[in-house]
């Protein structure tokens, strides 16, 4: 017999990441991969709006199902027979999910894509209403809402399959502001426990699995190239650049004990959706390295300067953004302050590079971590950039 799915206290000792929800997060590399995929073969063939516009749709449907999930595990976990079953179906949605993103960016045809997240949304609801027979009072209304909002906004997503092909941002800029707002509507009354620690653990390995994500994309460009022009000389420097780009990202980022600052749902609501930009920046910067392997060799249909810029770009706003919703909260002094604000406009002008334009980025973040380093070792403060 399953129990009774309870509140978890959001001052439990020791909380840490379980082995399901780390299997879980392994599954979204995948429609990762895709999205990020589909951007470098966009940006590649001289469609910069269509590839961007389907990767924002498309990451936005990744990013919020994992964040769904996590958030509700964070206050909701019981690790019985049937919370995992009901997850490993989750799972099972988001892998159909990757496997419709080809045919969405190809020819629009978001059915496959629909499908999946309607496994996904349909699971989460389940997680919901057994969280809200658990529960009494203001807790289980609470979950009623969740409950019904997830069900309102996945027929809402209906859209997509039903409106002409040139209404379908509108109904993903709509019913993504639905989905947004579920939590806020649901939490007027009651906040569900979520735990802090925990939170920020769960970001942050997710954060690491889209580094992976983009190391690998990276590699297999680099791969490719080298098969067909066997040119060090110039894969040498996009490879390298992009290497300390993303070591430069992994050091940026945990260089704070966040979960220190998430105290409140207003605070944890504003870092928790800020990640949206931040997950999805790293990601782009696996699919800009494509791009620009792809430019140095003539494969692609675009300049030295937008190839360089679908580095660039994607870098300056990851460093801009994990300063505006992460590291400034921890920073003392208007020195520590500046470092990454400036660093995101040095990296904006690496642009101009053309070419050199990717290991002049990583050059620059390489200095941000060095930098940051040397001003916190001098004023005493943690770590970091």
């Amino acid at each position: 017999m399953p129990v009774l799915m309870q509140a978890r206290r959001r001052d439990e000792r020791h909380r840490a990441a379980t082995p399901l929800e780390l299997f879980f997060d392994l599954c979204f590399v995948v429609a990762v991969a895709q999205a990020g995929r589909q951007l470098a073969h966009g940006l590649a063939e001289g469609h910069p709006g269509h590839g961007i516009s389907g990767y924002l749709m498309l990451f936005f449907a990744v990013w919020w199902a994992w964040m769904n999930f996590s958030w509700f595990a964070s206050a909701y976990d019981t690790d019985d027979v049937l919370y995992r079953v009901v997850t490993l179906v989750q799972m099972a949605g988001v892998l159909i999910l990757a496997a419709g993103v080809p045919r969405a960016f190809a020819h629009s045809d978001f059915t496959v894509i629909w499908f999946g997240y309607l496994v996904m949304r349909l699971a989460m609801v389940t997680q919901w209403l057994r969280a809200a027979h658990g529960s009494r009072g203001a807790e289980r209304r609470t979950a009623l809402r969740y409950a019904l909002g997830v069900t309102v906004c996945q027929i809402g997503w209906l859209g997509l399959l039903a409106l002409p092909e040139h209404d379908i941002p509108w109904v993903f800029v709509v019913v993504g502001l639905l989905e947004l707002a579920v939590p806020a509507l649901a939490e007027r009354e009651r906040q569900t426990t979520w735990h802090p620690h925990h939170i920020a653990e769960r970001y942050g390995l997710f954060t690491i699995i889209v580094l992976g994500e983009t190391i690998a994309a990276a590699t297999l460009a680099v791969q490719s190239a080298l098969d067909r022009n066997d040119a060090l000389d110039t894969l040498l420097p996009i490879a390298g650049g992009g290497l300390l780009l993303v070591f430069a990202a992994y050091w940026i980022y945990f260089a704070v004990p966040i979960h220190l600052h998430l105290r409140s749902n207003r605070q944890a609501f504003l870092w928790g959706y800020g990640h949206y930009l931040v997950f999805g920046s790293v990601a782009a910067v696996g699919a800009g390295i494509e791009v620009a392997v792809a430019e140095s060799f003539g494969r692609a249909h675009l300049s030295a300067f937008a190839a360089a810029a679908c580095v660039t770009v994607p870098a300056a706003l990851f460093m801009l953004t994990v300063w505006l919703i992460h590291s400034r909260h921890q920073k003392r002094g208007p020195a520590q302050q500046l470092v990454l604000p400036v660093s995101a406009l040095l990296v904006l002008a690496c642009t101009f590079a053309g070419h050199g334009a990717v290991l002049a980025a990583g050059l620059v973040a390489s200095a941000t971590v060095a930098v940051g380093v040397t001003l916190a070792s001098r004023q005493g403060t943690a770590l970091v950039e």
